[in-house]
């Protein structure tokens, strides 16, 4: 398989995970799949840049992660609660910072690793979204680089993310100096997360 972007951390490839990702090699699956999701039940845009998932309509079907999990890898998977999923003790969940409003609270996330429930804060609305440490949003369904990159803590080795969207898993992965792959099947988000993983490791001690 050809690489879409490579560099000496990161991997992308454009096409479908269910056909690609049994051909590569990686220690751990960090990822944020598909779980239906519509667009009516968010708010496209955030005043500076139109989010983007397909044409103009990003209505997702949940994938099927069951495959996923024949890797035999510490595996990570957000919006678990939403799948199918074998019991665990671990379940990562994110303190969104939301407020008293009809937003969800937090999010969660299934492991197949070991250990009690974690949690991490990172507010992710109104004022406080303008101290995230990754920019501009580009992806609907976008997770902070600094969550990404506190999930990957969890696990050791390269980082495989089946369904990268604009690439923040690999973005921190590059920031912490792991290795990491990526799949996209909608080419726009391949040539965003190329751009995004091109740039200058960031400090995320700052």
């Amino acid at each position: 398989m050809k690489p879409y972007y490579e560099d000496g951390s990161v991997t992308i490839y454009h096409g479908d995970a269910r056909e690609l990702v049994d051909g590569l090699e990686f220690d751990a699956i960090v990822t944020d799949p598909p779980y239906g999701i519509g667009a009516n039940k968010m708010t496209l845009g955030n005043g500076k840049r139109r989010i983007f998932r397909g044409e103009g309509n990003w209505d997702l079907a949940p994938v099927d992660v069951a495959p996923l999990l024949s890797h035999s890898v510490p595996t990570i998977i957000w919006g678990g609660n939403y799948f199918d999923l074998p019991p665990q003790r671990r379940w990562l969940v994110w303190d969104k910072g939301t407020g008293d409003n009809d937003y969800a609270d937090c999010e969660l996330a299934w492991t197949n690793i070991d250990g009690v429930v974690k949690k991490f804060f990172r507010s992710w609305v109104g004022s406080n979204a303008k101290e995230r440490s990754d920019g501009d949003r580009f992806h609907p369904t976008q997770k902070p680089v600094d969550l990404m990159a506190w999930c990957i803590g969890f696990t050791e080795g390269t980082v495989c993310d089946p369904y990268m969207g604009s690439g923040t898993t690999l973005r921190a992965a590059k920031d912490l100096n792991r290795p990491a792959i990526g799949i996209e099947l909608e080419e726009r988000y391949c040539e965003i997360a190329a751009e995004r993983c091109s740039q200058e490791v960031l400090d995320l001690a700052a």
